[in-house]
């Protein structure tokens, strides 16, 4: 099955990185560049590589950003999207793989697909992980939680392919997450509606990470704010209890256990769920 492929990137600030990007993905596919920082430099490269350029006017986070691009696309003709995050690569034969995968015999409900993801050492990342539960929560505090059963797994957005006919039955990114986070809770509402999701083992990408900031308090208290959002969305005030408890219990004892810089670690991850991770995270809100 033929079908044209957009490539949305919500880009904020690192033009060089974004430039990489786009001159690693080449010319084959539309491709539209929203920038969540009104950078100059942003708006240049996106220019010279001869994508389209969106000003979000204010960094609304990755899903309200995805979701500019996205609406005027799914008023159109069919296509899929391509979201890549500014610090991945995906060449041409790359994004041929996946979506050829996405539209292989039998594959007819997979909603969305990843490649499979090295750091700029070659060293794999992990792509597929089960959806986060108070359950498991309790099973990673206790050390445990591969060993537990999943109801279902997710792929990591930071390059992902989305099939034209579920972005229309799942809808858009839900912006009450900011970063991180948004991806899962999507897959988890495909999943809902009889999607799956799945990993294209042919295809390789490369993704840098650690793009949100500087600073890994930052992205820490960012990240968990998001499954803050996530559990609460999907299991209740309630699971997040749960789920809150498992997360400080599991970090304090692992604060006893080691020591050095990771002890330091999961001392400042139990007190960040002490204190409440969406709590935190208001007033390091990038932007």
């Amino acid at each position: 099955m033929k079908r044209p492929v957009e490539v949305v990137i919500v880009a904020y600030h690192a033009a060089d990185q974004l430039d990489r990007c786009l001159a690693t993905l080449g010319t084959r596919f539309g491709t539209t560049v929203v920038d969540n920082s009104t950078s100059p430099a942003v708006k240049a490269v996106a220019v010279h590589r001869g994508a389209a350029y969106v000003d979000a006017g204010r960094n609304m986070g990755f899903g309200a950003g995805a979701n500019l691009a996205l609406r005027p696309l799914l008023l159109g003709q069919p296509r899929d999207v391509l979201l890549l995050n500014p610090d991945t690569s995906l060449g041409p034969s790359e994004s041929e793989k996946l979506t050829k995968y996405l539209h292989r015999s039998g594959n007819e409900r997979l909603a969305a697909v990843s490649p499979r993801l090295v750091d700029l050492n070659g060293v794999e990342q992990r792509v597929v992980w089960p959806f986060p539960t108070p359950l498991r929560a309790w099973g990673d505090a206790i050390g445990i939680g591969r060993r537990l059963p999943s109801r279902g797994t997710f792929v990591v957005g930071a390059v992902i392919l989305l099939r034209w006919e579920a972005l229309n039955d799942v809808g858009l990114f839900d912006e009450r997450f900011f970063l991180y986070s948004e991806e899962t809770d999507w897959q988890r509402r495909a999943l809902a509606l009889g999607w799956k999701t799945g990993q294209c083992l042919e295809a390789l990408g490369s993704h840098v990470g650690a793009g949100t900031s500087d600073d890994p308090r930052t992205r820490d208290a960012l990240f968990h704010a998001a499954q803050e959002t996530y559990i609460r969305k999907w299991h209740g005030r309630t699971g997040w209890m749960v789920y809150r408890t498992a997360a400080c219990a599991g970090a304090a004892a692992r604060a006893v256990v080691f020591g050095g810089d990771r002890r330091a670690e999961a001392a400042r991850r139990a007190r960040l769920y002490a204190r409440g991770p969406r709590h935190c995270a208001e007033s390091i809100r990038i932007g």
